[in-house]
């Protein structure tokens, strides 16, 4: 299993001078497995545009498949969806899934295709070209051959998934726009249980928290708690926030490693062996 980060960033992309370590594109996280296997992306922000040069530079064999999976559908996790090169490709399938017990989305499929009508964009989503699945599924875990891939509805504005995909003995858990309020989403903790690695919601330092009550994310401290009560391998951090520059960013890193020695905060272009 390969994860790689493409979109690190929260709320907006950012492109000024000082804020290019981190990566200033939105959410969006690729695993990849075999040449010959699936890709399984987690979320759309502008960040699956690079992804999707990538991708176009991949001999695809026939049967193999592009899966976005979403943590939800607010804007900064779907606005790179029409920038996506293998989206425009007939030689392309790719499923957009969204999985868990608690959906309330009468039409999966009017989620990107509003965002492409002609006031707004001008190819619509049934002109883009590849082949399409839209699915649907009201359950919280998947199975497949080498594995299995879970959900957990935790608390963000309209809602948000966590995932948690085990392959291959390995186990990856994503849990971005959290808000776990006063005290720690157990269940979370639970749900990231021995995960190989942790990529985490932490948008705010704890000091700046208090002050966004109600908007959806945690702060690095939060997400440091999780992984040391879920006895997580590798914790990375997520969904920066715009005004925090690099600068900001490396001293909350050196903050977090004092903290828990094995956390990172998520740079666009790094990869993840497992």
């Amino acid at each position: 299993m390969r994860i790689k980060f493409f979109g690190t960033r929260g709320s907006i992309p950012v492109c000024e001078n000082g804020y290019q370590e981190f990566g200033g594109n939105t959410t969006c996280v690729a695993v990849f497995g075999d040449t010959d296997s699936d890709v399984l992306v987690f979320d759309a922000g502008t960040g699956i545009r690079k992804l999707g040069k990538e991708l176009m530079q991949q001999e695809f064999l026939p049967g193999r498949k592009i899966v976005i999976a979403f943590s939800h559908f607010h804007w900064d996790h779907i606005q790179g969806f029409p920038f996506f090169a293998p989206a425009y490709d007939p030689s392309k399938e790719i499923h957009i899934i969204a999985l868990g017990k608690d959906l309330h989305i009468p039409d999966l499929k009017n989620i990107f295709a509003k965002q492409m009508e002609s006031t707004y964009f001008p190819v619509s989503l049934d002109n883009m070209g590849a082949n399409f699945s839209f699915i649907l599924k009201n359950v919280n875990e998947e199975t497949f051959p080498d594995g299995s891939i879970k959900t957990y509805l935790h608390s963000h504005p309209g809602g948000a998934h966590s995932y948690r995909l085990e392959a291959d003995g390995k186990v990856l858990v994503y849990a971005t726009d959290i808000e776990h309020g006063l005290i720690l989403d157990e269940k979370l903790v639970e749900f990231a249980k021995n995960a190989d690695v942790l990529i985490h919601d932490a948008q705010y330092t704890p000091e700046e928290l208090p002050n966004y009550r109600g908007w959806g994310h945690s702060s690095w401290e939060q997400a440091i708690q999780v992984a040391e009560k879920a006895n997580v391998k590798k914790l990375f951090l997520t969904h920066h926030d715009p005004e925090h520059n690099d600068d900001f960013l490396l001293e909350v890193e050196r903050l977090c490693q004092e903290r828990f020695a094995n956390c990172f905060l998520a740079r666009e272009g790094v990869q993840i062996e497992l």
